[in-house]
């Protein structure tokens, strides 16, 4: 289990007492500010802990999902407005401006760690919004994954989230000509 330094100190009692209980190997210092009882936590779990707040989408919750198997070199993570810019370059940080971050939010369970990101149907919406951005065969990839699970979609969720989100003739359209 990972530990923010504050917690730490709340448990041992002083500064003192945590550095001590990293020399015993009692305590693992994993990050600056971020310990554990275990010696080794993956790295998803740290970007997790760090950002609370964030949903994990485009590349990531692609691969999470399944829908590729193209590894991504970055954690692409989405914060809202207003957020503090995330400076870790293990990290790329989408900005949502809308004021729906949180329609398809849900968590799935990868390798034991439990991971907030967007549901199929809201990554099907981040996809066609995100086009342009993404190199051709990745993207036809992913449109092919969704052609062949169409039937276990809940189209009528993607509808919700086209109206609510921005792009919402285009979504349509690409779920129309490409999906359907």
């Amino acid at each position: 289990m990972l530990y923010s330094y504050e917690a730490c100190k709340a448990t041992f009692g002083s500064d003192y007492q945590v550095k001590k209980a990293v020399m015993e190997g009692k305590l693992f210092q994993i990050e600056k500010g971020i310990y554990s009882d275990k010696e080794y936590i993956s790295e998803l779990q740290v970007i997790i802990f760090k950002y609370p707040k964030a949903v994990f989408t485009m590349n990531s919750a692609f691969y999470y999902h399944g829908m590729t198997d193209v590894i991504p070199d970055h954690y692409y993570l989405q914060t809202w407005r207003g957020s503090p810019k995330i400076k870790d370059s293990r990290v790329r940080q989408l900005f949502e401006n809308s004021l729906d971050g949180e329609l398809g939010k849900s968590e799935i369970v990868y390798n034991g760690t439990s991971i907030p990101i967007y549901d199929k149907e809201r990554m099907f919406v981040e996809l066609v919004r995100g086009k342009n951005k993404l190199p051709f065969d990745y993207y036809k990839e992913i449109i092919n994954y969704y052609r062949n699970v169409v039937a276990q979609l809940d189209l009528q969720k993607i509808q919700e989230y086209a109206h609510a989100l921005p792009k919402t003739n285009l979504i349509m359209e690409t779920l129309r000509l490409e999906v359907l």
